[in-house]
């Protein structure tokens, strides 16, 4: 301990955790001297969204349900372009990462504070990451601008969400708990954020699909999930989310199952140049091969194991290798054309990820 150096620097999120806090919602939003809220959802969810922003009556600018998957620019450019028409001074994002992303790249643009209601696990709230894919080409940035200001959990607001979408939504927040554990500026308070996160949704998830109705699990899921943003949002991104962001952009591929499939296989690549990062997923999931236990826990779930299944053309795969070891990234072990290949093969027929 006498040679620990680190640094972190927590990020500047209100976070308001519990069964109910939607309640608060006209409270938050008038501490932050609002008064028009533009709503963002997606097509699906637009009538929730109505719901949860009504009692901000008149301080509804207005709902716009155009979030997508991968945020394409022209959603981006559109709801840039309702914001401005209606005067609003302030965003309200009720749903998963894609209404999440979409009320990122309004702000990144506009500078309209955020305030989050997820629904889902994504964990993109917690994070100054943003992305936007054009051309079929996903770009990511960090941008303080893009941060939510406010974000209520509300664990009942999950208790709709179907198991086997629960179910990918927290693989992908896991995900961001597993990079952060091996990530180049990860931190003893990262890293115990990470090992609890992983912990309690490993701990959750098998009884949020058995009992999708059960609040008790519910909240632990959506407690974890808060923790793996949080990770996101404090560390450097890895192989794992270079290649789910090639894979989505280039490919549109459902964002929450790439990162599903991916994950143990990922991890295997990495865990010869990661072994504390293996070691506090050891104590994390209770078993000796932390990758194994993922993809275990996956198919477990009824989640897809296989880019396969995911509607992957193999035929692209080579370029997704080429693009990843091209590098540009951080990740314990270097990108190598070789092992990605093994990687994304394993990963396409849905096998057990390789130890390496």
């Amino acid at each position: 301990m006498d040679a620990l150096r680190f640094a972190y620097r927590p990020l500047p999120v209100r976070v308001v955790f519990g069964d109910g806090v939607l309640a608060g919602l006209p409270a938050e939003v008038d501490a932050l001297g609002l008064s028009r809220v533009l709503v963002l959802s997606t097509p699906g969810r637009r009538a929730d969204a109505g719901r949860a922003a009504s009692p901000l009556g008149a301080r509804v600018a207005g709902v716009h349900a155009g979030a997508v998957m991968h945020v394409p620019a022209e959603a981006a450019a559109e709801a840039c372009r309702v914001a401005g028409t209606l005067g609003a001074d302030g965003l309200l994002a009720f749903g998963g990462g894609s209404a999440v992303g979409l009320a990122k790249a309004v702000a990144r643009e506009t500078g309209l504070p955020i305030v989050a209601v997820p629904t889902t696990y994504s964990g993109s709230e917690m994070t100054p990451t943003w992305g936007m894919t054009e051309d079929g080409v996903k770009r990511t940035g960090r941008d303080e601008r893009v941060l939510a200001r406010t974000v209520l959990y509300d664990p009942s607001l999950t208790l709709g969400l179907p198991a086997a979408v629960s179910a990918a939504s927290a693989m992908n927040a896991t995900a961001h708990a597993v990079e952060a554990l091996y990530a180049p500026d990860a931190s003893p308070i990262v890293s115990l954020m990470a090992e609890e996160a992983v912990r309690a949704l490993a701990g959750a998830l098998p009884e949020v699909v058995r009992n999708p109705g059960g609040l008790p699990a519910r909240t632990r899921a959506l407690y974890g999930a808060w923790l793996c943003g949080t990770c996101l949002g404090a560390t450097t991104m890895g192989l794992h989310h270079k290649l789910c962001h090639i894979l989505g952009g280039s490919l549109n591929l459902p964002h929450a199952e790439t990162h599903a499939v991916l994950l143990p296989h990922a991890l295997a690549y990495n865990a010869p140049a990661a072994p504390d990062a293996v070691a506090a997923l050891r104590r994390a999931l209770g078993r000796d091969d932390p990758a194994r236990a993922l993809w275990d826990l996956s198919g477990s779930l009824g989640l897809p194991r296989s880019l396969k299944d995911l509607g992957a053309d193999p035929a692209h795969l080579d370029d997704v290798v080429a693009r990843a070891a091209a590098g540009g990234f951080a990740n314990p072990r270097p990108p190598e054309e070789a092992g990605l290949r093994v990687l994304l093969r394993d990963a396409w027929e849905g096998r057990p990820p390789a130890a390496s």
